[in-house]
């Protein structure tokens, strides 16, 4: 009878280990579920992001176009060395890190008349390509990188210039990296609602860091 009882003993605290174990798994999953599968869709139109700041300044790698009314022979494209310096027509280095293209033209037009070169010329300055000026995307893309930023450049539009999304990207939380006046802001996106048609699509600025994360499962 003894031996009876204790088999019976070791059955029913088989039994509670069993149940304990699985009630260990149940409230494990629901964690998970709770914190991952049941978490807050992001609303893009409540995202405290800072507009984006249009900057026009030359930059190393620049490549504009010079015209001097009246001089035909002369080239017109010209390229910002890594120092922000360039080698122009008639008045050899000059700095134009830094300028707008019409702080650039005012400052060749004066040395031009300074040096007695040209009386009274007009310079045209206008921007072929700014590739002083990149964005950054980062994490579960095709081509992680920095890339060159264009006017008017938005989210979708970097998703896809780094060839879109890995098969494990979790692309309802996008991380957004944008430099302020104060220091730099993280904000949280949602590229879902983009391209679900829930919201806008979000331009970006030159510096912008996007970093895309990996889905949890």
């Amino acid at each position: 009878m003894a031996g009876r009882a204790l088999v019976h003993v070791r059955i029913a605290q088989g039994r509670v280990l069993r149940l304990a174990s699985l009630a260990v798994r149940v409230a494990w999953l629901l964690i998970v579920f709770t914190f991952f599968g049941c978490a807050p869709r992001v609303d893009n139109a409540r995202v405290a992001l800072p507009p984006p700041i249009e900057s026009s300044t030359i930059g190393p790698d620049d490549v504009f176009k010079m015209q001097i009314v009246g001089e035909k022979d002369l080239p017109e494209e010209y390229q910002v060395s890594s120092d922000g310096s360039v080698d122009l027509p008639y008045i050899h280095r000059v700095q134009a890190g830094g300028l707008e293209p019409q702080e650039l033209a005012k400052l060749v037009r004066e040395k031009l008349v300074a040096d007695q070169i040209l009386k009274d010329p007009s310079v045209i300055v206008t921007i072929k390509e700014y590739r002083s000026k990149k964005i950054t995307v980062l994490g579960q893309v095709q081509k992680p990188g920095s890339f060159p930023f264009a006017s008017g450049m938005t989210l979708l539009q970097a998703v896809s210039v780094s060839g879109g999304f890995t098969s494990i990207a979790k692309t309802d939380r996008v991380n957004l990296t944008r430099k302020t006046k104060s220091g730099s802001k993280m904000v949280v996106l949602s590229v879902d609602s983009i391209t679900d048609g829930r919201s806008p699509d979000i331009p970006l600025q030159a510096g912008d860091v996007v970093y895309v994360s990996e889905r949890v499962f």
